[in-house]
Protein backbone atom coordinates (compact mmCIF):
# COMPACT_ATOMS: atom_id res chain seq x y z
CA UNK A 1 0.00 0.00 0.00
CA UNK A 2 1.40 3.53 -0.65
CA UNK A 3 0.90 5.75 1.74
CA UNK A 4 2.03 8.89 0.23
CA UNK A 5 -0.48 8.07 -2.26
CA UNK A 6 -3.57 7.68 0.02
CA UNK A 7 -2.39 10.97 1.70
CA UNK A 8 -2.75 12.82 -1.81
CA UNK A 9 -5.87 11.49 -2.27
CA UNK A 10 -7.22 12.59 1.16
CA UNK A 11 -5.69 16.23 -0.04
CA UNK A 12 -7.45 15.84 -2.81
CA UNK A 13 -10.55 16.64 -0.85
CA UNK A 14 -9.47 20.12 0.37
CA UNK A 15 -6.37 21.59 3.01
CA UNK A 16 -6.11 19.31 6.14
CA UNK A 17 -3.54 19.22 8.85
CA UNK A 18 -2.08 16.10 9.33
CA UNK A 19 -3.55 14.45 12.55
CA UNK A 20 -6.86 15.25 10.92
CA UNK A 21 -5.10 12.77 7.41
CA UNK A 22 -3.94 10.18 9.90
CA UNK A 23 -7.94 9.90 11.58
CA UNK A 24 -9.20 9.79 8.21
CA UNK A 25 -7.03 7.35 7.03
CA UNK A 26 -7.78 4.96 9.61
CA UNK A 27 -11.77 5.45 8.83
CA UNK A 28 -11.19 5.22 5.98
CA UNK A 29 -9.86 1.91 5.67
CA UNK A 30 -12.20 0.51 8.64
CA UNK A 31 -8.70 0.51 11.15
CA UNK A 32 -7.87 -2.35 9.36
CA UNK A 33 -4.33 -0.82 8.48
CA UNK A 34 -2.68 1.42 11.60
CA UNK A 35 -1.00 4.37 10.27
CA UNK A 36 1.66 6.30 13.15
CA UNK A 37 1.32 9.78 13.09
CA UNK A 38 4.73 10.13 13.09
CA UNK A 39 5.34 8.36 9.98
CA UNK A 40 2.31 10.84 8.05
CA UNK A 41 3.96 13.67 9.03
CA UNK A 42 7.58 12.02 7.77
CA UNK A 43 5.56 11.32 4.59
CA UNK A 44 4.29 14.74 4.37
CA UNK A 45 7.58 16.14 4.36
CA UNK A 46 8.70 13.95 1.45
CA UNK A 47 5.93 15.29 -0.72
CA UNK A 48 6.89 18.72 0.02
CA UNK A 49 10.36 18.52 -1.23
CA UNK A 50 9.10 16.63 -3.59
CA UNK A 51 6.61 19.74 -4.74
CA UNK A 52 3.61 17.37 -5.01
CA UNK A 53 2.21 19.22 -1.17
CA UNK A 54 3.12 22.79 0.11
CA UNK A 55 1.73 24.32 3.25
CA UNK A 56 0.91 27.61 4.72
CA UNK A 57 2.91 29.11 7.68
CA UNK A 58 0.55 30.95 9.03
CA UNK A 59 -0.92 28.67 11.37
CA UNK A 60 2.77 27.45 12.56
CA UNK A 61 4.79 24.48 12.06
CA UNK A 62 4.26 20.73 13.28
CA UNK A 63 0.65 19.54 14.31
CA UNK A 64 -0.79 22.86 13.10
CA UNK A 65 0.79 22.98 10.09
CA UNK A 66 -2.12 22.31 7.00
CA UNK A 67 -1.20 20.91 3.84
CA UNK A 68 -2.74 21.35 0.20
CA UNK A 69 -2.16 19.33 -2.61
CA UNK A 70 -0.53 21.00 -6.00
CA UNK A 71 -0.49 20.69 -9.09
CA UNK A 72 1.77 18.07 -9.94
CA UNK A 73 0.68 16.46 -6.62
CA UNK A 74 -2.81 15.98 -8.71
CA UNK A 75 -1.03 14.56 -11.96
CA UNK A 76 1.18 12.31 -9.67
CA UNK A 77 -1.80 10.84 -8.15
CA UNK A 78 -4.02 10.38 -11.57
CA UNK A 79 -1.24 8.59 -12.58
CA UNK A 80 -0.86 6.41 -10.08
CA UNK A 81 -4.81 5.53 -10.10
CA UNK A 82 -4.64 4.61 -13.70
CA UNK A 83 -1.44 2.97 -13.68
CA UNK A 84 -2.16 -1.35 -13.16
CA UNK A 85 -0.22 -2.78 -10.45
CA UNK A 86 3.18 -4.65 -10.72
CA UNK A 87 2.43 -7.79 -10.60
CA UNK A 88 5.01 -9.12 -13.62
CA UNK A 89 6.58 -11.47 -11.33
CA UNK A 90 5.18 -13.64 -8.91
CA UNK A 91 5.83 -11.44 -5.62
CA UNK A 92 8.14 -13.69 -3.22
CA UNK A 93 5.44 -15.19 -0.75
CA UNK A 94 6.60 -16.17 2.52
CA UNK A 95 3.68 -18.51 2.94
CA UNK A 96 4.78 -20.75 -0.87
CA UNK A 97 8.50 -20.11 0.67
CA UNK A 98 7.76 -22.06 3.63
CA UNK A 99 6.45 -25.08 1.56
CA UNK A 100 8.93 -25.34 -0.93
CA UNK A 101 11.62 -24.98 1.97
CA UNK A 102 9.64 -28.11 3.95
CA UNK A 103 10.55 -30.75 0.99
CA UNK A 104 13.93 -30.39 1.84
CA UNK A 105 14.06 -30.07 5.43
CA UNK A 106 14.45 -34.10 6.43
CA UNK A 107 11.65 -34.81 8.97
CA UNK A 108 9.67 -32.06 8.27
CA UNK A 109 5.87 -32.95 7.58
CA UNK A 110 5.00 -31.15 4.69
CA UNK A 111 1.24 -32.23 4.87
CA UNK A 112 0.82 -31.40 8.81
CA UNK A 113 2.86 -27.64 7.33
CA UNK A 114 0.53 -27.04 4.81
CA UNK A 115 -3.02 -27.97 7.40
CA UNK A 116 -1.43 -25.58 9.90
CA UNK A 117 -1.32 -22.62 7.74
CA UNK A 118 -4.88 -23.22 6.01
CA UNK A 119 -6.51 -23.53 9.47
CA UNK A 120 -4.89 -19.80 10.46
CA UNK A 121 -6.48 -18.85 7.10
CA UNK A 122 -9.94 -20.05 8.09
CA UNK A 123 -9.26 -18.43 11.33
CA UNK A 124 -8.57 -14.79 9.19
CA UNK A 125 -11.46 -15.52 7.32
CA UNK A 126 -13.66 -15.76 10.26
CA UNK A 127 -12.56 -12.61 11.46
CA UNK A 128 -13.44 -10.96 8.42
CA UNK A 129 -16.42 -11.92 8.15
CA UNK A 130 -17.57 -11.20 12.10
CA UNK A 131 -15.78 -7.35 10.89
CA UNK A 132 -18.50 -7.29 7.84
CA UNK A 133 -21.19 -8.27 9.51
CA UNK A 134 -20.49 -6.04 12.33
CA UNK A 135 -20.20 -2.52 10.25
CA UNK A 136 -23.05 -0.15 9.13
CA UNK A 137 -24.46 -0.63 6.21
CA UNK A 138 -23.26 2.44 4.81
CA UNK A 139 -19.57 1.79 5.16
CA UNK A 140 -18.76 1.10 2.07
CA UNK A 141 -14.96 1.55 2.57
CA UNK A 142 -14.93 -1.27 5.03
CA UNK A 143 -17.23 -3.31 3.43
CA UNK A 144 -14.67 -3.32 -0.22
CA UNK A 145 -12.12 -4.18 2.23
CA UNK A 146 -12.92 -6.60 4.18
CA UNK A 147 -14.53 -8.44 0.79
CA UNK A 148 -11.18 -8.34 -0.65
CA UNK A 149 -8.96 -10.17 2.19
CA UNK A 150 -12.07 -12.13 2.49
CA UNK A 151 -11.39 -13.30 -2.12
CA UNK A 152 -7.53 -13.13 -1.09
CA UNK A 153 -8.32 -15.68 2.02
CA UNK A 154 -10.29 -17.89 -0.02
CA UNK A 155 -7.11 -18.03 -3.06
CA UNK A 156 -4.74 -18.95 -0.81
CA UNK A 157 -6.73 -21.74 0.64
CA UNK A 158 -7.50 -23.07 -2.51
CA UNK A 159 -3.79 -23.02 -3.30
CA UNK A 160 -3.08 -24.83 -0.29
CA UNK A 161 -5.32 -27.40 -1.23
CA UNK A 162 -4.08 -27.94 -4.57
CA UNK A 163 -0.18 -28.17 -3.24
CA UNK A 164 -1.87 -31.14 -0.24
CA UNK A 165 -3.12 -32.80 -3.37
CA UNK A 166 0.08 -32.45 -5.50
CA UNK A 167 2.25 -33.47 -2.83
CA UNK A 168 0.55 -36.11 -1.76
CA UNK A 169 1.03 -37.90 -5.27
CA UNK A 170 4.87 -37.83 -4.74
CA UNK A 171 6.09 -41.20 -4.29
CA UNK A 172 6.94 -42.08 -0.54
CA UNK A 173 10.48 -41.61 0.43
CA UNK A 174 11.70 -45.31 0.76
CA UNK A 175 13.87 -45.01 4.90
CA UNK A 176 16.79 -44.44 5.31
CA UNK A 177 19.35 -47.36 5.55
CA UNK A 178 21.12 -48.09 8.22
CA UNK A 179 24.67 -47.76 8.59
CA UNK A 180 26.36 -50.66 7.88
CA UNK A 181 28.58 -52.21 10.78
CA UNK A 182 31.98 -50.89 11.11
CA UNK A 183 34.78 -53.41 9.70
CA UNK A 184 37.14 -55.02 12.30
CA UNK A 185 40.68 -53.38 11.50
CA UNK A 186 42.58 -55.91 9.25
CA UNK A 187 45.59 -57.32 11.17
CA UNK A 188 49.02 -55.66 10.02
CA UNK A 189 50.50 -58.21 7.69
CA UNK A 190 54.44 -58.72 8.80
CA UNK A 191 57.50 -59.57 5.95
CA UNK A 192 57.50 -62.91 5.15
CA UNK A 193 59.48 -65.07 7.37
CA UNK A 194 62.62 -66.04 6.15
CA UNK A 195 63.10 -69.21 4.24
CA UNK A 196 65.55 -71.89 5.23
CA UNK A 197 68.97 -71.06 3.55
CA UNK A 198 69.44 -73.69 0.87
CA UNK A 199 72.11 -76.49 1.40
CA UNK A 200 75.33 -75.27 -1.16
CA UNK A 201 75.53 -77.38 -3.60
CA UNK A 202 79.03 -79.01 -4.06
CA UNK A 203 80.42 -80.46 -7.19
CA UNK A 204 79.37 -83.43 -8.18
CA UNK A 205 81.16 -87.10 -6.78
CA UNK A 206 84.34 -88.14 -9.51
CA UNK A 207 82.31 -91.14 -10.85
CA UNK A 208 84.25 -94.50 -10.13
CA UNK A 209 87.11 -94.90 -12.28
CA UNK A 210 87.08 -97.17 -15.24
CA UNK A 211 88.60 -100.87 -14.98
CA UNK A 212 91.53 -100.51 -17.32
CA UNK A 213 90.87 -102.71 -19.93
CA UNK A 214 93.94 -105.84 -20.70
CA UNK A 215 94.92 -105.89 -24.21
CA UNK A 216 92.75 -107.83 -26.55
CA UNK A 217 93.54 -111.64 -26.77
CA UNK A 218 94.12 -113.04 -29.86
CA UNK A 219 91.41 -115.02 -31.52
CA UNK A 220 91.48 -119.07 -30.83
CA UNK A 221 93.73 -120.82 -34.10
CA UNK A 222 90.78 -121.89 -36.80
CA UNK A 223 90.39 -125.44 -36.59
CA UNK A 224 92.41 -127.61 -39.92
CA UNK A 225 89.94 -129.28 -42.43
CA UNK A 226 90.27 -133.52 -43.30
CA UNK A 227 91.80 -133.87 -46.16
CA UNK A 228 90.52 -137.65 -46.62
CA UNK A 229 88.97 -140.70 -45.19
CA UNK A 230 90.83 -143.41 -43.33
CA UNK A 231 92.31 -146.01 -44.91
Amino acid sequence: MSVRHALLALLSEGPKYGLRLQQEFQERTGEVWPLNVGQVYMTLQRLERAGLVESDGEDGAGTQKRFRMTPAGRAELDGWLRTPAEDATPPRDELVIKVLVSLRVPGADVHDIVQAHRRHMIELMQRYSHLKLAAAEDDVGLALIADAELFRLEGIIRWLDAADARLRLLPVPAPAARPAAVAAPAQAVGPAPDAAPAQAVGPAPDAAPAQAAGPAQAPAPAARPRTGARR
